[in-house]
């Protein structure tokens, strides 16, 4: 019997983007985004006015009323006037005005939801853009979270919102991998620092993912979602609006996320704030910061940032912002843990003598988009001496995982669950009061401050951690005849090779002559 051949199902997701791009036509990728993530985000707020509209018209002999507004601001819901909601914009979805009919709604959006004022993207109506493509593509949308879907709308929205942000961030490129951290990336962050409860800020928060990835581990280990409270700041307008759609398609109340176009370091819009977690991935190596206007800033406390390197700019930025038992986890360019121009090896000595640097990870090359330079993250602590975590002060824990994760194309690699547990879990039983932690050569080493400071305060994982043990015994004469055996059968095959192309060769010549 022929075997019965199997087909996998993709997952929702993966469907749709396949379809949303079939659309795109004669639309970047950056343009495209826009456009897609807008008419998600219409129709998560549709699908959460319209719940409660249904909910407040069973009501209404009670007093109810499904069109005041009030009623929906008491339940944290947008309210969507009627020619925004999608059950108008879908029965409009042929018609040859629909760009301007989406435009006219977001519009009409922003005026009845101040919180949304500026947000919205206004794209609809662009010579670019093909009405005909864009019905489909509200049809396409319309069709997300049916039947028993539906009563999980909000998460089906979000997930397939979080999805589209990676893929077009990969389809930008370097562009779009500066309002997108890899996932993975930040899912080792927040498994790091395990932020249950308290405040969370990120000064360059790009599209919100710090934040989104910081709620939902809150939920997935049984905590309170509104012990969270967020703050964040983003210089690029276009990447604020992403955020701020991303942040409200979550539920997460983003009042607190700023944007103004100086930036964290010139127009720092949470001046007096202090938090108990900073996640961030600032911009690496940035020479035009503003270095020149703030060589007397208060923040300079370990050393003056050179002008031309904003990294010991941002480091110091994430430690004046830490509350006194606050943890910060922020990627970095690895040339930060061994420089020494401009005064940086003094501020990264300092830093460590002030008992600050917890963890230090190297990570694998070819995780971030928008740059091949090698990153590492910094883990650092306003008090590692407290009763919540053994005291570490005197030794720093390196991590080095450049070995781990996995390609998913052949410019991009990324961390799998696994390899997110095994450095996460190596951090919490290396800090927590009754972890089993032991160093393991090539990978992990608790390391007396005492020592780093003989190798001058250099902070690359590998001058600490060693090589890898061998699990076998290496034996060098069976290796060089396997070596020398594979380099003789090569080299038959290249005389062979070399033959057929002579054959070849003289055909072509006795055909000419």
């Amino acid at each position: 019997m022929a075997k019965k051949k199997q087909t996998t199902e993709e997952p929702l997701e993966k469907t749709l983007w396949k379809t949303a791009d079939k659309l795109r036509k004669n639309i970047d990728a950056a343009e495209y985004k826009h456009i897609v993530l807008g008419l998600i985000f219409l129709k998560y707020i549709s699908d959460a006015f319209e719940e409660l509209y249904e909910k407040l018209k069973a009501e209404e002999g009670m007093g109810a009323d499904p069109e005041d507004r009030d009623e929906y601001k008491a339940e944290n819901v947008f309210f969507v006037p009627p020619s925004a909601r999608w059950s108008f914009l879908q029965n409009s979805a042929k018609q040859p005005t629909i760009g301007k009919i989406v435009d006219d709604a977001m519009d009409a959006i922003e005026a009845e939801n101040g919180s949304l004022k500026g947000v919205l993207p206004k794209v609809y109506a662009r010579q670019n853009l093909d009405p005909t493509s864009l019905g489909e593509l509200i049809d396409m949308i319309g069709n997300i979270a049916l039947g028993d879907a539906k009563s999980r709308s909000a998460d089906v929205l979000g997930h397939v919102f979080e999805y589209f942000l990676g893929e077009f961030a990969l389809a930008e490129g370097k562009k779009g991998g500066q309002f997108y951290t890899p996932r993975s990336v930040v899912e080792l962050l927040v498994e790091m620092l395990e932020p249950y409860k308290g405040r969370v800020f990120d000064p360059c928060c790009g599209s919100g993912g710090m934040f989104v990835q910081s709620l939902k581990f809150v939920d997935a280990h049984a905590g309170k979602v509104n012990d969270i409270a967020i703050y964040g700041q983003e210089s690029n307008q276009t990447t604020w609006r992403l955020a701020k759609m991303n942040l409200a398609i979550r539920g997460i109340d983003s009042s607190q996320v700023k944007w103004n176009n100086e930036g964290s370091f010139l127009n720092n819009a949470h001046k007096d704030v202090k938090v108990d977690y900073i996640i961030a991935n600032p911009p690496f190596n940035v020479s035009d910061w503003g270095g020149d206007l703030l060589r007397k800033d208060g923040r300079w406390k370990y050393g003056v940032p050179p002008i031309g390197n904003a990294n010991f700019g941002w480091l110091q930025h994430f430690i004046y912002h830490l509350s006194p038992t606050g943890q910060a986890g922020v990627v970095l360019a690895k040339g930060a843990l061994t420089s020494k121009t401009s005064g940086e090896g003094e501020i990264r000595k300092k830093l460590i003598e002030a008992g600050l640097i917890d963890c230090i990870v190297n990570l694998p090359a070819k995780l971030f988009l928008n740059t091949q330079i090698p990153a590492a993250l910094w883990f650092m602590s306003r008090n590692r001496t407290n009763g919540k975590f053994r005291d570490r002060s005197k030794e720093i824990l390196f991590i080095d995982a450049r070995n781990l994760g996995h390609l998913i194309n052949r410019r991009t690699r990324e961390l799998s669950g696994e390899d997110i547990d095994k450095i996460a879990g190596t951090y919490h039983n290396w800090r927590n009061v009754n972890g089993n932690y032991e160093d393991i050569p090539g990978f992990c080493a608790s390391t007396p401050i005492g020592k780093v400071a003989e190798l001058d305060y250099v902070l690359t994982p590998g001058r600490y951690v060693g090589l890898p043990d061998e699990e076998d015994d290496f034996n060098f004469a069976e290796r060089f005849t396997s070596l020398k055996a594979e380099l003789d059968e090569q080299l038959k095959e290249e005389k062979r090779l070399n033959k057929a192309i002579a054959e070849s060769l003289s055909k072509i010549i006795i055909k000419t002559d």
